[in-house]
């Protein structure tokens, strides 16, 4: 019996310290890339993916923000009518901006988020594109999503931006913490 308990103690301690040593690997992805995490979100929910992704990178938080801000009746896809309905049915509509100016110089990768819309990302997030000089840096889209994917709005935006360098996409629709691990092993 005092075998079998000695084995298992030496098992024990060989075991633990790589696995401490594991996690601190994988807590402290730091990179030498400046990280700029830019995101559109209504109802938070995107949000919260940026700020994990941001968390997780390293990366400043920046929110995309309409100069008008988005009412629940302006998000009624069920009405057409709805602001949101006209924009996304509008291929060149790009409303206006509020918030404060970046200066994109100051960083080399730029992850961008964003709710799936009619199979789409929003039009502010169109907005936000055309508004910045994207040259010389990676853009990662992530996306949040009811039920669509992630496919068709990376397809619209490599057509409308062909200029600019785009990284892995992401889909992230489950929890903060796979939006952060997703993240670490995008930016390596």
């Amino acid at each position: 019996m005092k075998q079998i308990i000695l084995i298992f103690m030496s098992l024990l301690c060989f075991s633990c310290p790589s696995k401490a040593q594991k996690q601190a690997a994988n807590t402290n992805v730091q990179s030498d890339k400046k990280i700029l995490v830019a995101y559109f979100s209504c109802t938070g929910t995107t949000e919260k993916a940026a700020d994990a992704i941001a968390k997780a990178v390293g990366g400043k938080l920046y929110r995309i923000t309409p100069a008008t801000a988005y009412t629940s009746a302006d998000l009624n896809w069920h009405n057409k009518n709805s602001r949101s309905s006209v924009e996304m049915t509008t291929e060149n509509s790009r409303p206006e901006l509020g918030g404060e100016v970046l200066d994109l110089k100051d960083y080399d990768v730029v992850f961008i988020g964003y709710p799936i819309w009619w199979d789409l990302c929003p039009r502010p997030v169109n907005t936000f594109l055309e508004k910045y000089d994207f040259s010389g840096k990676t853009v990662i889209p992530f996306a949040t999503s009811g039920g669509s994917s992630i496919t068709n709005s990376v397809k619209q935006l490599k057509k409308l931006y062909p200029k600019i360098v785009w990284g892995e996409s992401r889909l992230l629709n489950g929890s903060v913490k796979q939006a952060g691990e997703w993240a670490k092993q995008v930016i390596k």
